[in-house]
This record gives structure tokens, sequence and C-alpha cells, in this order.
């Protein structure tokens, strides 16, 4: 087991664990050599088991290190250390787009336009060096604090496609994402990632993905066989434009796709100039059929001439025997008949009614198994603890299956539970000392930036100095621990005079600077053009900020000190 302070390859000391999946541990961790942060992703599981896999996996991720692209995560080395293998990646300070799609829900159009621009450069670098990512998900792409989106898991996504359908942790993950091809066996092509980028590009608009189901099963069904919902009767104000991208990305049929990724990326750059808004909705050029394998049957007319015609050489040997077969004949047709009538008669004896699963979200888990069981169903005995910001911990917020499905009776329902999240709450900080304030958010997990704001003499009676004015995130939303929020705290201006021609004396600037919060510098210089303690030099004037810097340059006027030593 990693732990914090142990080192990669003598190489990567860790800091911190900051993701767990199915199919690597991701740690932040100080590259000794280059004095940096850096991400290191450990396989872990069966896949480092897996000689076939590491060796696909090592060849790929050192493919993927030749990406360069500003939306690309960096992959900087690829090891092996003490039977552990690992990727050594740049660090991204972000937050990933399936995080923030969970907690905004539908992103703003300008916001869509922009994440999908930066995303198809990205995965066109990636097809211009013959590079297919083949698991485009919100899960792989980090958007930075600046709206910077970068795409990851290049090595990974490859060098699962061959095995990635025995991967029960990440494949419920990818398969909402996954094209219908995919899905049915067949190999990827660069329409695969097309397909994906529809799919991601659904999500980002609407806030959901487009299919659903209780496994991955269900849901590449889907994917093969269901049209995408309509992204315009959902939300009126999306125009045409937009979703014939979508449309088109996520054609069943790859020949109704787009021919290249710069061909979607082409169109989210224009979607929304006068001359496409009025756009009718895109019809296909080709049948969206569904890409299930067809099965050839066996031509039984063929096999039942072959059949007649042994029957007509076959000769009967004796009368016993035809009386044999007669007797043989019976009994079968008998237990034919006798299977025939259990087939239809037994089941309708043992018919179970259907039930529909009500709701019980937010009742106690005792309330809610008591509505469950007086329908019929049964309850499993362990609950399932999802996070929650909603709910008090404890309380019930949903089963699987999902409220509204039609069951058989005594089928099992898992209940499931709130439980408390690693969210930080924000509240309204206006008002209250920000280093207070910056220090509590810190120990909270957050990454807190503060900047001065510079308050007008006329609101200096609204806002204290050194009190928080505004902040980046609002009261009562949340953040994920190691996301960042800015905190502006008051600070007053100062109007300096001209120390110098107002003939101020050393005395009287150390009551202004006192007076104002000004940190004085004196700096004495020998000049016998002036009378000593005279001010000759200031380093600003006009106005300044409260708890600034000032350095004044005093005379020092040694020659006089010489002749009044001498007249004595």
């Amino acid at each position: 087991m990693i732990v914090k302070g142990d080192k990669i390859n003598d190489r990567y000391q860790i800091i911190k664990t900051i993701g767990e999946g199915g199919m690597a541990n991701v740690y932040l961790a100080k590259d000794t050599i280059l004095d940096r942060n850096v991400a290191v992703k450990v396989l872990r599981g069966d896949l480092a088991d897996d000689e076939k896999f590491v060796r696909r996996f090592q060849r790929e991720a050192l493919s993927a290190s030749k990406l360069n692209h500003p939306n690309i995560v960096e992959m900087y080395d690829v090891g092996e250390d003490n039977g552990s293998y690992y990727i050594v990646m740049e660090y991204v300070q972000g937050k990933t787009l399936k995080s923030l799609v969970k907690k905004r829900g539908a992103l703003t159009l300008p916001e869509v336009i922009d994440i999908m621009t930066q995303l198809c450069s990205a995965i066109i670098c990636a097809h211009d060096s013959y590079i297919i990512h083949r698991d485009i998900k919100p899960q792989n792409v980090m958007i930075l604090d600046d709206g910077r989106v970068k795409i990851m898991d290049f090595g990974i996504a490859m060098a699962l496609n061959s095995n990635e359908l025995t991967q029960t942790n990440s494949v419920m993950g990818s398969v909402h994402y996954l094209p219908p091809e995919q899905a049915n066996g067949s190999g990827s092509t660069i329409k695969s990632d097309i397909y994906s980028l529809g799919i991601l590009m659904y999500e980002l608009l609407i806030g959901k993905v487009p299919f659903k189901g209780d496994n991955a099963v269900e849901i590449a069904i889907k994917q093969m066989k269901e049209p995408i919902p309509s992204i315009c009767k959902q939300n009126p104000d999306i125009p045409q434009s937009v979703e014939n991208i979508v449309l088109r990305a996520c054609a069943k049929n790859p020949k109704n796709r787009y021919d290249s990724v710069k061909e979607m990326y082409d169109d989210i750059k224009t979607c929304l100039t006068e001359d496409k808004l009025n756009q009718k909705k895109l019809v296909y050029n080709y049948p969206e059929h569904d890409l299930e394998e067809t099965k050839v049957m066996p031509n039984l007319s063929t096999i039942n001439n072959k059949e007649e015609n042994n029957m007509k050489n076959t000769k009967k040997k004796t009368s016993k025997k035809d009386k044999a077969l007669l007797i043989t004949g019976s009994i079968f047709a008998l237990f034919v008949a006798l299977i025939c009538l259990f087939i239809i008669v037994y089941p309708k004896l043992l018919t179970v009614p259907d039930v529909t699963i009500p709701d019980v979200s937010n009742l106690s888990v005792v309330e809610a198994e008591k509505k469950l069981k007086e329908l019929g169903l049964l309850v499993a005995s362990d609950v399932i603890e999802k996070e929650s910001d909603e709910v008090e911990p404890g309380t019930v917020i949903g089963t699987n299956p999902q409220a509204g499905r039609t069951v058989k009776e005594n089928t099992e329902i898992s209940i499931i539970v709130a439980k408390e999240s690693d969210n930080i709450k924000i509240e309204n900080y206006v008002g209250q000392n920000y280093k207070t304030v910056e220090v509590n958010l810190k120990n909270a997990g957050l990454n807190v930036i503060t900047e001065p704001k510079k308050i007008e003499k006329e609101e200096q009676n609204k806002y204290k100095e050194d009190t928080v004015v505004d902040q980046s995130t609002k009261e009562n939303d949340y953040l994920e621990p190691g996301d960042t929020i800015i905190i502006y705290y008051a600070v007053y201006t100062v109007e300096y005079p001209d120390f110098v021609t107002e003939n101020y004396t050393v005395e009287m600037v150390q009551q202004f600077c006192d007076k104002n919060n000004i940190v004085l510098n004196i700096h004495y210089e020998t000049n016998d053009s002036y009378p000593e303690g005279t001010i000759i030099k200031q380093d600003r004037t006009g106005e300044v900020i409260s708890g600034s810097t000032l350095t004044i340059t005093v005379c020092e006027n040694t020659k006089i000190e010489e002749e009044s030593e001498g007249l004595e």
C-alpha cells in the first residue's frame, strides 16, 4: 500500500491521495529531481497482474506521451517499481466536468460552446497523430478555474479497449458515452470518439446523460437502438443548429456522423451565427439501423429434403420393429403433450402480481422499509449510502430499482440513504476579518486566494479595513475539497503629501504614517546643500493603499559638524 512519504522509482515522493478508481489510484507527488508537483497514477487490481495488458498499457502510454496540446494533460513518465505500474502526469488543479455538471446541472450555451471547441481541438491533435482516445467522458476532462479544459487518460483508455468489458468498476461510467459499434463488439475508429463527444455535449446542454438503465448491458442496448432525445424539446431556448451538431455526432449509423472532429469543430464555432440559427432539424442520409449482429439461419428446406430422401432409402426390417416404433412414438407424443400442458397451465398457477415501486424519499429507513413491505416487496438488509448536500444524513433519497418502476411482488429493493458529504458549504463572509476566514477555509480543505479591494473614501464608513467585502463563491453553494475560493478584503486609500516641498519634519512624517497604517523607512544621505534633518527625497506621492511602505531620504550634514568641532 502506498502512503504519504513513500517514493516511487526513488523520485516521486507521495504527498497525498487525490483519487481512487477501479483501474488506478491517483496520488499528488513531488518530482524530487525537477522540483515540481506531479500526478502519479498507479495501476491496481488484476490489471497489474495481466502481462498482456501491462505491455499494451506501456506502449500506448508512451505513444500518448508524444501528444503536445494545451488541452491535453501532459504525460511525463511511464514505468514500473516493485511490481507497481505507474504513469506520471501533469498535475492539474481543478475539477472534473462530471463534478461540475453534478453541482450545476446544465451549463450555459456559451460555456458549452467554449468547452466543446477546446475538447474538439484536443481530439483533432490526437487523431492527427493516429491516436484514438476511446473513452471520452466528463470524468476524464478537467476544468481549471480560468475556464481551460484538459482531457486525460489517453494511455489507459487505449490500453483498456481490448478488455474494458471485464472492468466492472469502469464500465458503468463509460457505457453512458459508448458508441453503438463498440457496444456491439466492433472496433473503434475516429467516429467512435465523435459519438462520445456528442453524448458529452448533450450532457453539458441538458445536465444529464441521454440514456440511463439499471446496469451496463441495459444502457448499451439503448445506445444501439434508441434515438437520442430531442434537446430542443427539453430546452426550447437552444437553437436547432446546436441540436443538429449533437444529432449528427450521435448518429447510430457511423455513415451519418461527421467524417472528422474538424468538421464538428467548425460547426460548433459557427452554430450561433445568423445564417445557421434558422436551420431545419437534421435528417439522416442513411438508415439508422441498429448494429446488432445478424444471425444466418440454416436452410430448412434443404435439410427436410435430405431427411426425406434418407427415409425413402430406409427399408423396414421387421414388423416387430414397426410396432416398437409405433409404441415409442405414442409415448413420445404423450410426453410432449404433458410438457405443453405444463408450460401453458403451470405459469398461470404461479403468476406473481406486478407492483409499482413507491417514492420513499425523505422518509426514515424504518418508514421506507415498512412502506415497501406493505406492497409485498422485499427489502435488502444492507442500505446503499450516497453523498448528498440536500438532506440530513440517514434520510432516504431513493431506491434501486428507482421509484415508478414496475416489478414483481417479492422483488428485493435496496434503499439508498444520504450520507454526510465531504463538500464544504459556503457561508456569507462579508464583514468578517479576512485572515480569520482564510484560516478557517484552508482548514476545511479549500484553496484560498485573498485579494485586496480598494475602498473609496465615501464607502469607508461601510466597510472596515481588512474585512471581507466580496467572495467568488456565494452563500449556500458547495465546494469540493481542493476547490478554489477567492476572498476580497477591504483596503483604504491614502493620499501622500509632498513631504519635500511642504517642509515636513521626520517627526511629522512618522505621525502621518502611524495614523494611516504606513510602514516608514528612513534613508540618510550626506548632502552639504541642505540643513541637517531636511527631507530631500520620497519614493512615492499620490494615492496608495493603506499598509504600503514609504521611504524618505533625510539630509545628514557632516561638513557643518566638522566645522563646529574645529571651533571648539
